[in-house]
């Protein structure tokens, strides 16, 4: 995984009406709600959100204005909730007994920049260190050790004023871990970044999820970011949950579903389809997708239909469930019955 697989010394290794995320093992719930309401005068971000939370890495995943950063601001006790309550690590951020045990024990990166312009990488991280509670001593061994894991090894004493995109995203990162914390609450991590500098980041939160044991909130409004980073993930639209599930089961392969690219007599071989019982379900230029009748019959269908119309079959693969198709449904409105 290159660069960010390296270690951080001193980091803890571990294994890696409500809804509840599935539990990736039998631990203790790790954030739960209750009711939880928040508003804005007459906006109502989040509405009787009541989720449990296990261990792990979670996506919370939404578009823009759907409630996610409102939940983390809760979860850190920068917000009052409206309605409702909040746990994170069996702490109430309600509190300030527990805001302060929340401080030492998660770590978060902001959406936007929470930097300072004049000072330097190393000077940011271990003052940000020390205010978590750390001791200055150990505050700024930490911030060398979690700057060469953020890949900011050269810049550490360069004020951020310039810093590119990638490497101020990668700072917000570096302080979210510097105090070691339980979990970490990540806002829209690869926010404006580009191709490679979105790779390092997700192989970054990817690494810390898998081989740190750091508990990861991903929070994100790109599907593939969950997809690549997250074992679980929480739908959220207008301060609501929508969808509840583990990754792998929304991406898992179809029994029955097929995606092939046909490279000739694409249309004779489609006209050949109905007659069998083969349902066609898409059709983008050369590539379709289908559903064959009985879930126990395999592909050898299919090369007998292509051989039958003389078409050719370069690739034919068993279609897998999208987070994409789930995510769209999920928010999908609600059908309102027809009044008589």
């Amino acid at each position: 995984m290159g660069k960010c697989s390296r270690r951080i010394h001193h980091m803890a290794l571990r294994p890696g009406g409500a809804y509840a995320v599935p539990a990736m093992s039998d631990a203790a719930t790790l954030i739960e709600t209750h009711s939880l309401g928040k508003s804005y005068g007459k906006v109502q971000a989040l509405r009787e959100l009541s989720i449990a939370i296990p261990p792990g890495a979670v996506g919370l995943l939404g578009p823009n204005g759907a409630g996610k950063t409102t939940l983390m601001k809760l979860l850190l006790g920068l917000l009052v909730p409206t309605e409702g309550r909040a746990s994170i690590v069996g702490e109430d951020p309600r509190t300030r007994r527990g805001r302060l045990s929340i401080r030492e024990r998660v770590g978060y990166m902001p959406e936007g920049d929470c930097l300072l312009p004049n000072a330097t990488g190393v000077e940011l991280v271990s003052m940000l260190g020390r205010l978590t509670g750390m001791r200055a001593a150990d505050a700024m061994t930490r911030t060398h050790e979690v700057l060469d894991y953020c890949q900011l090894e050269e810049a550490r004493y360069r004020p951020v004023t310039g810093f590119s995109t990638g490497m101020k995203q990668r700072l917000k990162l570096a302080q979210a871990l510097v105090h070691d914390p339980q979990v970490l609450l990540l806002d829209e991590p690869t926010n404006g970044l580009d191709p490679k500098g979105r790779r390092q980041m997700l192989e970054l939160v990817a690494d810390l999820a898998q081989n740190h044991g750091k508990n990861v909130l991903l929070c994100t409004h790109l599907l593939p970011d969950v997809e690549r980073t997250c074992e679980s993930v929480i739908a959220l639209q207008d301060g609501s949950v929508k969808l509840v599930a583990e990754v792998a089961e929304l991406t898992r392969a179809e029994g029955a579903r097929y995606r092939l690219l046909v490279i000739r007599n694409m249309d004779a071989f489609c006209d050949a389809l109905d007659p069998a019982g083969v349902v066609l379900e898409k059709r983008e230029g050369r590539r379709c997708t289908l559903r064959l009748p009985d879930e126990s019959q395999s592909a050898d269908l299919l090369f007998h239909l292509a051989h039958q119309s003389g078409a050719v079959l370069e690739s034919v693969e068993p279609a897998r469930s999208s987070l994409e198709e789930a995510f769209l449904t999920a928010l999908q409105p609600e059908t309102q019955p027809v009044q008589a």
